[in-house]
């Protein structure tokens, strides 16, 4: 296994650059505190060089390391439940039950986007509703995604998921961005206030108005209860299996 340099660069109060390597098999005790920097950068491009030598004669041919396990950037469908609470209140994003969301689809035109994965919208759903995943089954290999699998394995679930990086994309090719919509999941959650839940309760429908209102949608509703009440109350539903 290849073990990869940590560099990390800091600023004295002098304004010096201070490079500071922590230990690899692939550098050398002495560049620890260097201080010749011409000699660092020859020092380290060297063992770049051997890195690379290194890896290009014990990888297998067509196999691509793609990144460090580290965290990717924060998007904003993982911003605060706070925080995007406030703005679905700010944009106005109203809250409807099962058989108001069927008369508002019925008698005022309104689209019912169902976020939940492919597999389950197939099952059964609203007639009429329009599917676009808001999580998907992890498909890359990074590190960090491996990592992730593997936290999800130790769970006992062998199917996790992740944020669909085409979720807005894939909603704007098939909803205009003037059209009324309900958003749907399974469970629905709730923006309303409780003893128990002083901030309601998040949902991926209630992520997924959050991510709509951010791009521009501005007749944005919200399935309280969620398709769970749908089914419940035996309104339409459709198969595709």
């Amino acid at each position: 296994m290849v073990s990869v340099t940590s560099v990390s660069l800091q600023y004295s109060s002098t304004s010096s650059l201070q490079p500071h390597l922590h230990s690899s098999p692939l550098v050398p005790s002495s560049l620890d505190h260097t201080h010749d920097h011409n000699s660092w950068w020859v020092r380290v491009k060297s063992q770049k060089s051997t890195r690379q030598q290194f890896c290009s004669q014990n990888n297998p041919k067509g196999l691509i390391i793609r990144s460090a396990a580290t965290k990717p950037a924060k998007s904003p469908a993982e911003e605060d439940w706070k925080t995007k609470r406030e703005v679905l209140l700010q944009k106005r994003v109203r809250s409807v039950d099962a058989k108001e969301a069927l008369r508002l689809q019925k008698e005022n035109n309104f689209v019912i986007l169902d976020v939940r994965p492919e597999a389950e919208f197939k099952e059964a759903h609203p007639a009429g509703a329009i599917n676009v995943q808001i999580y998907r089954l992890i498909k890359e290999w990074t590190a960090w995604d491996i990592a992730r699998r593997a936290a999800f394995a130790f769970f006992g679930i062998f199917s996790g998921t992740e944020e669909n990086p085409e979720f807005i994309q894939n909603v704007e090719a098939k909803i205009d961005k003037n059209a009324k919509v309900i958003v749907a999941c399974s469970a629905g959650g709730t923006m309303k206030p409780s003893q128990s839940l002083p901030e309601g309760q998040q949902s991926r429908s209630l992520i997924a108005a959050y991510l709509l209102v951010l791009n521009g949608y501005t007749n944005v509703f919200h399935m309280e209860g969620g398709l769970y009440s749908w089914f419940k109350e035996e309104l339409p539903t459709v198969s595709e299996e």
